[in-house]
Order: C-alpha cells, then structure tokens, then sequence
C-alpha cells in the first residue's frame, strides 16, 4: 500500500485530496498544526478510517517535519500548505515568506534528510499567481514570471528551489502551477465564497451589501476537486515535470458574482464605473438552487436595491487583472480532463450549498433565541 504524506490536510485541497487517495487505497497522513482552535471541519468525515492518520508538525517547525517524514517514510509528498490569502500577504509579507518559500525548502530538506530522495516523490502546489503582470494571454509552462506580491514572490522560491533540487540531486519533485480552483470547502474570506455567502445571505435578509474590489479582474476558475486529481497525476507520471493546472476558460470577478446572484433567485444589473459602480437588483425570481426550498427570499428586497459596491480596502497595492490557464499539456501528457466541471456548475453547487448552510444557520439562531426566552420568562414560540 502506498502511502502519501499531505500538508495543509485541513484545507479545501488537502481535504479533497485525501477523499481522492484513499479510494485510489492510499494510507493517507495528514499534517496538522497545534492550535488552541479546531479547524478540522473539513476532514472530520475522515477521522477514525483505517488508513487516515494525522500528525502534528508546522511549515515553521522544520524539527518537526523532519520527524513526521521518517515516521511516515511516505511514497509521495503533496505540499499543500501556505499562508494561501493574497491580500493578507501585503500585512504579513514575512510569515507568508516563511511559510511559502523556506517551507517548502523545510519539506525538501526533510526528504533528503531522511534519506528518501530515491524513493519518495514530491508535489508544490504552486499558483498562477506567479504570472502577476502577465507577460502573455493565456498563460502556459514556459510564459515568463512576473510576480505581482508578497504571496507571489514568496511562491516563486518555492518553485524554484523545487526545481533546483529536481536537478541538483535528482529528486521526482515538482510543481502544479494551480489557478483559481474554488468550491463549496473554499475559505470563506476568498472573494469567490465571499461572493456565493452574501448571495444567500442577501437573499435571505440576512445581509445588506457585498463590498467588493476590482470587478474587471478576470480569472480562469475550476473546480477543486477535480484538480487533486491533477495533482495526483503530476505525481504518476514517468519523469518530474511542471504542468499548469486550469480550465482554459475565463470570466470576470462581475460574472461570477452575476451568476452567483442569479442561483439565489436575483438578477443583478451593473451601473457606473471603477469605484462608482453598483450592483442593483434588476428582479427578485425563484432561485434557480435546487435546494431552495431551505430558504426563503428576503421579502424587503426589491428592484433598484443596491446590493453590490465596489471598494477601495479591496484593491490590492499591485493588482493582477488577467490571469488565463493553457492546460493543454496537462490533457496531453498526463490525459487529464479540465472539463469535469463547467463555470457554471461550480457557481451552482457552491450557491446550492451557501443557501442551505445560511437557512440552517438561521434556524440555529431562531432556536437559540425562542430557548433563551423561554429560560427567561417561559414562552415558546
């Protein structure tokens, strides 16, 4: 059986992948950090499996990855872990440094430490990030870097001392160059999930306004879970090579919040420009969700309602605007299909999922609160 050794496990990737390998019937090790807060809500439908293990160790801590590496002695590698939130990495430039460079240089290290440099294959979960102020439409392996940020820069070591070790000391390691992959596990603070929360949120009454930035920003999203797969790939192939990982299909920040709206039930139209333009509700229809009978529309909302803003606190200092992937070498080398997984489902079914969480969220409260006055003055609603 082989075994494969994930960091970031907790996250919407290593949470996927982990799903991903142990049905390929992998012996999965996750590493996970000491924290006085629980994140593991995403791999909590995992623990107690047979082959699911966690282990406690940090990307800061290069003691410990050392000793979860020889503990494990793992057939494959998948370095998932990173302060992964652009725009946090202009507020903490060194610890995302830490994290997503010289981490990556913990991992490797770790690897020839153990003696595991001919046996053990390493995946970076790299990003499109990297193209930053891009050089070419779209982007592919051999388009030129320009890193846009602190996050950027940070990961263009990591991809570079990857590949510097692949050559130096022969090691299998290597990158995915990811870009955007989304889903209903996604961080809440990244504008996509930012976007399909406040559409159930809105449509429910329980928000006012989505504040976003830059609306013209065009990327080229996919879906998660189809992605690990990739990766997975990346890691059977016969020799060590970079691939990009990406749909080939592009839309604007404006699109998805759009269609992220429309899945709640509201049509959206645009007006104005740069920090000026708004988001107005056009009309109020049934949601297109299938599950919308767990919600229902916010009966306040009405047409010429102003829903969305644009904001400067989201512009980032240096702001990549078009980022566009050319997975054509990942179909033919590695026979992957990008495809899986349309725009406009993984809108559907991240919208799907928000509404049903915000209705049940909302049922929570409403039970909290009938319990509170009843323990107060005994009445039941």
């Amino acid at each position: 059986m082989k075994k494969a050794l994930i960091t970031g496990v907790t996250g919407q990737d290593g949470s996927y992948l982990s799903e991903f390998l142990l049905e390929k019937g992998y012996d999965v090790h996750g590493i996970i950090r000491r924290s006085s807060v629980d994140f593991r809500e995403r791999i909590a439908h995992l623990e107690g499996k047979p082959h699911f293990h966690l282990h406690y160790a940090d990307l800061g801590d290069s003691m410990s990855i050392v000793k979860v590496v020889d503990k494990v002695r793992p057939d494959e590698i998948y370095n998932l872990a990173a302060q992964s939130h652009v725009q946090v990495s202009f507020d903490s430039p060194e610890f995302t440094a830490d994290v997503d460079a010289t981490g990556v240089l913990r991992v490797l290290e770790a690897v020839r430490a153990c003696h595991l440099e001919k046996t053990c294959r390493v995946y970076q979960a790299s990003t499109s990030e990297l193209y930053g102020k891009v050089e070419e439409v779209p982007q592919n392996e051999n388009t030129p870097f320009h890193p846009y940020s602190p996050y950027a820069v940070a990961k263009l070591y990591g991809f570079w001392i990857v590949k510097e070790y692949r050559e130096a000391y022969n090691m299998f390691c290597c990158s995915g160059i990811l870009f955007n992959h989304e889903s209903e596990r996604r961080g809440e603070t990244f504008v996509t999930r930012k976007i399909t929360l406040a559409a159930a949120r809105i449509s429910q009454g329980l928000q006012d306004c989505l504040y976003l930035g830059n609306l013209d920003s065009l990327r080229d999203w996919g879906y998660a879970k189809d992605y690990v797969e990739c990766m997975w790939l990346i890691l059977q192939n016969d020799r060590p090579e970079d691939f990009v990982i990406a749909t080939g299909v592009q839309h604007s920040v404006r699109e998805f919040t759009q269609l992220a709206f429309r899945h709640a039930g509201i049509e959206l139209e645009f007006k104005g420009e740069g920090l000026e333009e708004v988001g107005m509700v056009k009309t109020i229809n049934a949601p297109l969700s299938t599950d919308s009978q767990l919600s229902t529309l916010n009966s306040q909302l009405k047409p010429g309602d102003v829903v969305v803003r644009v904001s400067p606190d989201f512009y980032r200092p240096t702001d990549v605007v078009n980022l566009w992937g050319d997975p054509t070498k990942a179909k033919a080398k590695l026979g992957w299909n990008p495809a899986k997984t349309s725009f406009e489902d993984l809108v559907k079914l991240m919208v799907e999922h928000d509404i049903a969480k915000v209705a049940a969220e909302g049922a929570a409260a409403k039970v909290r609160t009938n319990l509170a006055e009843y323990l107060e003055k005994g009445i039941v609603k």
